[in-house]
């Protein structure tokens, strides 16, 4: 089964995973003031994804004022998971773990299987993030198959600010 590719205004697909310290993570039931992003990092063996969500989790509160609320989300098992909040120091970023495959193709999510030698898991999604409105309505997503080049959320914050200051329109829509 090929990955799907989500287009702009599609619904989110349903997800319910755990999240690390107890609950349930389901973006298509989460009360979203603005956007809701969903960050989904390749797991607890990545260093790039280490700084990201530290980067994000140093910014939780301010981008949680703007109306953004954000969840990571990663293939990881319950024990990698809670050692990538403990390790990292993840004190405010909701993590959810437990993706399954048929949900990482669903969000379009590249696939990647462990490097021998490697302390990598069997197999893992690569990196994305989806911004979707709060009727749970695709508004932005960006995809990746490396660990490298991820937008700052700074930039992805100021533009959804600008988004909703202007009534910004979703773009990417066009049948031609």
């Amino acid at each position: 089964m090929m990955a799907q590719t989500l287009t702009p205004k599609s619904p989110l697909p349903d997800l319910d995973l755990p999240l690390v310290g107890g609950g349930q993570f389901k973006p298509t039931q989460s009360d979203v003031k603005d956007f809701q992003i969903l960050v989904f990092y390749r797991g607890l063996h990545c260093p790039k994804c280490k700084d990201h969500l530290r980067d994000i989790d140093s910014q939780f509160k301010d981008l949680s004022d703007q109306g953004l609320s954000l969840t990571a989300i990663s293939m990881d098992s319950q024990e990698r998971a809670e050692q990538t909040k403990a390790d990292w120091g993840i004190e405010h970023l909701p993590i959810a773990y437990g993706l399954g495959i048929l949900d990482a193709k669903a969000y379009g999510l590249f696939l990647s299987d462990k490097r021998e030698g490697s302390d990598e898991p069997a197999l893992f999604s690569e990196p994305a993030i989806m911004v979707a409105k709060p009727d749970g309505a695709l508004y932005a997503q960006y995809i990746q198959n490396t660990p490298f080049g991820r937008p700052p959320m700074k930039d992805i914050a100021a533009g959804l600010a600008f988004v909703k200051k202007h009534d910004y329109p979703t773009r990417g829509t066009s049948v031609a």
